[in-house]
C-alpha cells in the first residue's frame, strides 16, 4: 500500500473500511483516492505531519475517530518508579503502595497487577513491617501493646496480621512498663504522692499500658520512697 491510496504504510496494520465495501486496490486510479469510502482508523505510529497528510488526502473522512494506542503503559510505568523510589527510603503497608499508585489514576486492574507483582517480588510484606514497626515499639519507645496495635492500624496493615504479631510478643507487658516507670518515677520524687500517682499512671497510658498503668505506677513511686536496704553482717 502508498501513501497515494490510503496514506498507510506497509508495516501497518491492515485498514479497516468504514464506510461501506472498501473498494480493491486495482480498482482505483491513485489520483482517485480522495473519493475512496474507507480510511485507515490506525494510524497512532505514525508522525503528526504524516497524520495531517492523510486527513488532507481523504477530506471526506476528517471526522471520523482516530484510534490511537493508549498511553497506559508509560503511566504505570511512572506510578512503578515513584512507588520503588518511596520503598527505597521507607517501608509501606500494602495499603500505603496503593494510596501511592491512586495519585496516578491507574485502573483496578493495572494497579492491582503491580501491588500482586511487588508482593511476590518481597517490595511489600505486611507481616514483616508488622514485626518490624513492634521491634520499634518495644525496644526503642517502650510501648505497650495498645499503643501498638494502634500504630500498626494506622500504616494500614490488616488486622488479621496485627494479631498475629502481637501474639507472637512475649508476655511481658508488666515488666515493660515497671521498667519505663522507674525510669521517669525519678523525677517525680519532689512531687506529692497522689499528684506523681495520677502524673506517672497518664504517661504509662499514653505509652499503651492502659491496663496496668495505675498499679505499676504506684509501684514504681513506692520503691523509690522506700528505705535501701541495707546488707546483713556476718561477724566472723
Amino acid at each position: 500500500m502508498t501513501d497515494a491510496n490510503g496514506g498507510e504504510r506497509d508495516a501497518l496494520a491492515p485498514v479497516i473500511p468504514l464506510f461501506g465495501k472498501r473498494v480493491e486496490q486495482h480498482a482505483a486510479p491513485a489520483d482517485d483516492a480522495e473519493n475512496r469510502q474507507w480510511h485507515a482508523t490506525w494510524i497512532g505510529e505514525r508522525s503528526e505531519s504524516e497524520r495531517t497528510a492523510a486527513r488532507a488526502a481523504h477530506p471526506a473522512t476528517g471526522n471520523v475517530p482516530i484510534v490511537v494506542p493508549a498511553e497506559d503503559d508509560d503511566t504505570a510505568a511512572l506510578a512503578e518508579r515513584v512507588l520503588l523510589r518511596k520503598l527505597r527510603t521507607r517501608s509501606l503497608s500494602v495499603r500505603e503502595a496503593r494510596s501511592v499508585l491512586r495519585e496516578h489514576d491507574l485502573d483496578e486492574v493495572t494497579s492491582d497487577g503491580i501491588i500482586d507483582r511487588f508482593v511476590s517480588l518481597g517490595y511489600l510484606d505486611d507481616a514483616a513491617l508488622a514485626e518490624q514497626l513492634i521491634d520499634k515499639a518495644t525496644s526503642r519507645n517502650a510501648q505497650g501493646r495498645q499503643a501498638i496495635a494502634q500504630t500498626l492500624g494506622q500504616r494500614g496493615i490488616p488486622r488479621e496480621v496485627v494479631d498475629d504479631a502481637l501474639a507472637a510478643l512475649p508476655d511481658d507487658e508488666t515488666e515493660r512498663a515497671l521498667e519505663f516507670a522507674r525510669s521517669k518515677a525519678r523525677g517525680l520524687a519532689d512531687v506529692e504522692r497522689d499528684a506523681a500517682v495520677r502524673r506517672l499512671a497518664g504517661q504509662l497510658a499514653r505509652r499503651g499500658y492502659g491496663a496496668v498503668a495505675l498499679s505499676v505506677a504506684r509501684q514504681a513511686l513506692d520503691e523509690l520512697s522506700a528505705p535501701a536496704r541495707r546488707g546483713v553482717r556476718f561477724e566472723p
